[in-house]
């Protein structure tokens, strides 16, 4: 039963820095609040144990203020998973398919947008990034990641004062091969 996502109202002050008291989710030992964004009546994916290990995996990431990376070959549902989870999480996710064109600048903005609204950001096919802007990126993350977990409202990105929704969330995807 812990292994399900489960949802949850909670009436007390503070529930272990989650902030407000209001809808929570639950899985094993993570608890995250409900973004309560609206994604729309779309399908949902068929819960399948892979699926489900899948889940923990990445709210044991987020937990831990981490982000996610599923492998696998193509078509196997890696993006669809991690779309799903934030959609159960009431969060928005952005999906970005990556390119060997993808510079630094770009992915600065980018990340920076997604942090101050709060959404995740699960980059397809991050394999195929230049190793040279990769760098670059993992840097960029590793920022915002430290920013996460000193709980901070406000951090210093790129040179500029910005806010930080601790929602926020990267996720990776790759296929083998590239």
């Amino acid at each position: 039963w812990v292994s399900q996502l489960r949802y949850y109202w909670e009436d007390k002050e503070d529930l272990a820095g989650l902030g407000t008291p209001g809808f929570i989710v639950r899985q094993v030992q993570a608890s995250f609040p409900y973004g309560m964004e609206y994604l729309g009546n779309t399908p949902r994916l068929v819960i399948t144990p892979l699926t489900d290990r899948c889940y923990i995996t990445l709210t044991g990431a987020m937990h831990l203020l981490l982000g996610g990376a599923p492998q696998g070959p193509a078509g196997t549902g890696k993006t669809e998973t991690t779309k799903d989870l934030a959609k159960a999480l009431g969060n928005c996710c952005v999906v970005f398919n990556c390119g060997d064109n993808l510079d630094y600048k770009f992915m600065g903005k980018f990340l920076k947008g997604l942090a101050q609204c709060g959404a995740w950001a699960c980059f397809d096919e991050f394999n195929r990034i230049n190793v040279e802007v990769l760098s670059v990126v993992a840097q960029q993350i590793i920022t915002i990641q430290i920013a996460l977990r000193g709980r901070v409202s406000e951090f210093e990105f790129e040179g500029q004062l910005i806010k930080l929704i601790p929602t926020f969330g990267v996720f990776i995807t790759m296929n083998p091969g590239y």
